[in-house]
């Protein structure tokens, strides 16, 4: 018997309205865990080189992983896969909440979705009932609204939907996907893979009990993590102050994103703070599936200027940064409706800030001008002018339409040196860290599949002084602590160890903020966790051997869409000083950051110019995808 998974896949074809359940055997959940392994491996087998993102040929993958639904903290998490319409590569991005749980409850592990309706649908799953329904009465309208009425149609308010909004259906390109209205499948647009296919939602109601191994078992690691959550420095500020938590502390290190990463710190960051939120505008706090940390912050405002709805949740850490100190607006209240209208849009809060930011920057320096922008006043800190181009880009109109393309695609529309803002990596806009205070989130963000991800291995910071926090990731090899601005063999070796952990997180459909090193999950207690989940014999050197082979297969992916070495590098702004705060001055030195990216493809098995070696390939039992960047591409 199986245990941790369901053993089954549903594939639907929206052409021809064709549905089919595929019974992968157990030899494939164990090579490729599920989530990250399993989206990779369909998206390599099946999908045509070099396609159009937006084309009926894509397919979009939603997938748990082994340990999604186990009821342990951070344990919720799904992804959703596709070519990616921003960055033309790998595109990926996983979610909490409580769809993934309730997926594997209705008896699947995933989703594999093909061709494109003919006319507005969405997908209702109840068990063994799989139903493609018509969507053109809710196409066009935004998330709340579209979630009642399917709740309301379908008579049953404890259904799991994960939906687009008008940002998917009009095709932005960093449109998201958002479940429960405010968990986000945030990057790479998959929101406008989604709308491309005229798919609006996917339904899910599932009753069915998942197998575990060792129940008993399971239940003491949740018990102990229960107990010692709150004791714990990292888990304890998520569950006080979310990851809103993260604006003062940057701030304080010189680099919180700022102006368009221009600076380092805001004067007036008090203003947007995690403390500052609990203070004003926080409602209460909730959390995903089974998890007592509970970071995720519902704010609620009503007053004669501005209102929030609390249904939309409230903003993280990202979201502050990107429409706050990244756009220089220091009023929470305007932070909190731009979060606001961006679950409401489905838009990524991450891009649709960079997006912003970038703008205002090109109004700064009189490259677009008022008439651009319909007669808005896009100045950094013109927190209206903000809220009025997240309408525009949701919508299309006007200067919107160019922004919805994104930064690296509008730069090379405008011209006019506007290149040099783009703060991009692969196409992706990079989230609110900025790695010239600690350079392996730059490595990170260089050679992610996905572009720019700050969530591919753990912060430089962790391990940066000995303690409780270092101590809890020796058993990977690094037992010395490193500066966060060292760029040395250590560091990249450290990094990479980090990445494969990380990559094994997101196959497992496991949240970053539960286990160490960012969480307080030991890593013995996460091995066990597999072990009394599947029953497998299992170690920690088989499942960070699963998290490498997803790193190569998701790399193999982008070289034979036509990425190299020269795009694992950073924006030119980072090569640069910053201009204030307590790093003022500071930059990457651009030769030394070529040199660690050359000496991570080395620890990692790949040739110089970044692809996976035969000998790589073999070791991870990758043997038939030998020659596969080789395919003819036209």
């Amino acid at each position: 018997m199986s245990y941790g998974y369901a053993g089954k896949i549903i594939r639907i074809n929206l052409s021809n309205e064709n549905i089919t359940i595929e019974k992968p055997d157990d030899k494939f959940y164990r090579t490729y865990i599920g989530a990250k392994g399993f989206a990779a491996y369909y998206l390599l087998k099946e999908l045509p080189p070099r396609i159009d993102p937006l084309s009926p040929e894509n397919k979009l993958i939603f997938a748990t992983g082994i340990l999604t639904g186990v009821p342990v903290a951070a344990m919720p998490r799904f992804v959703v896969s596709a070519k990616s319409p921003l960055t033309g590569g790998y595109g990926q991005s996983e979610a909490g909440g409580y769809w993934g749980p309730e997926l594997k409850r209705a008896g699947y592990d995933g989703i594999i979705i093909e061709g494109k309706a003919s006319k507005p649908v969405y997908l209702y799953i109840n068990n063994n009932h799989i139903e493609i329904r018509n969507a053109e009465h809710i196409w066009g309208k935004e998330m709340a609204v579209a979630q009642d009425t399917i709740r309301r149609e379908l008579g049953d308010d404890k259904i799991r939907i994960a939906m687009i909004g008008p940002g998917g259906e009009n095709l932005v390109r960093y449109a998201c996907i958002i479940n429960e209205l405010k968990h986000a499948n945030g990057r790479n647009g998959l929101g406008a893979v989604m709308g491309s296919k005229n798919l609006k939602a996917v339904a899910v109601r599932g009753t069915k009990d998942v197998s575990f191994a060792d129940p008993e078992k399971i239940t003491e690691i949740r018990t102990n993590t229960i107990k010692t959550y709150m004791n714990h420095p990292l888990t304890r500020t998520l569950y006080d102050l979310g990851t809103s938590s993260a604006v003062m502390s940057l701030n304080a290190g010189g680099i919180l994103p700022t102006q368009n990463f221009v600076y380092g710190e805001m004067k007036s960051a008090d203003n947007i703070s995690g403390e500052t939120l609990e203070k004003t505008i926080l409602k209460k706090r909730e959390g995903c599936y089974a998890c007592p940390i509970r970071c995720k912050r519902v704010v609620e405002i009503n007053s004669q200027e501005i209102a929030v709805d609390p249904k939309y949740g409230g903003p993280e850490y990202e979201t502050i940064g990107s429409f706050g100190s990244l756009c220089g607006i220091d009023d929470l209240k305007i932070i909190a409706k731009a979060n606001e209208l961006c679950n409401k849009y489905g838009l990524d809060t991450i891009s649709t800030g960079s997006s912003i930011a970038f703008a205002m920057e090109c109004f700064s320096r009189r490259i677009l001008t008022k008439d651009d922008f319909d007669g808005i006043e896009v100045s950094f800190g013109n927190g209206e002018a903000a809220l009025q181009l997240i309408e525009k880009i949701a919508k299309r109109e006007g200067i919107g339409d160019l922004l919805a393309e994104g930064t690296e695609r509008a730069s090379k529309k405008i011209g006019k040196g506007s290149e040099e803002f783009v703060m991009a990596v692969k196409g992706q806009e990079i989230p609110m860290h900025d790695p010239r205070g600690k350079v392996g989130v730059g490595i990170g963000y260089a050679v992610s599949e996905t572009g720019a991800d700050h969530m591919i291995a753990a912060h430089d910071p962790l391990i940066s002084q000995a303690g409780v926090i270092f101590d809890s990731v020796a058993s990977l090899g690094i037992l010395e602590p490193l500066d966060p601005m060292d760029m040395s063999t250590k560091k990249v070796k450290a990094f990479a160890y980090l990445q494969m952990w990380w990559s094994f997180l997101n196959m497992a459909g496991v949240c970053d903020f539960g286990p160490v090193p960012r969480g307080c999950i030991p890593l013995d207690d996460m091995v066990a966790l597999v072990k009394f989940v599947t029953g497998w014999d299992t170690s920690l050197w088989e499942i960070m051997k699963a998290g490498e082979r997803a790193i190569n297969m998701t790399r193999l992916f982008n070289v034979r869409e036509g990425f190299g070495k020269n795009d694992d590098t950073l924006p030119t702004r980072l090569f640069e000083p910053l201009k204030n705060g307590r790093l003022k001055g500071t930059r990457i030195e651009k030769e030394d950051f070529k040199e660690a990216i050359s000496i991570y493809y080395k620890i990692m098995g790949w040739d110089a110019e970044g692809i996976p070696t035969e000998g790589k390939l073999m070791e991870l039992g990758l043997d038939y995808l030998i020659g596969f960047a080789d395919l003819p591409t036209n």
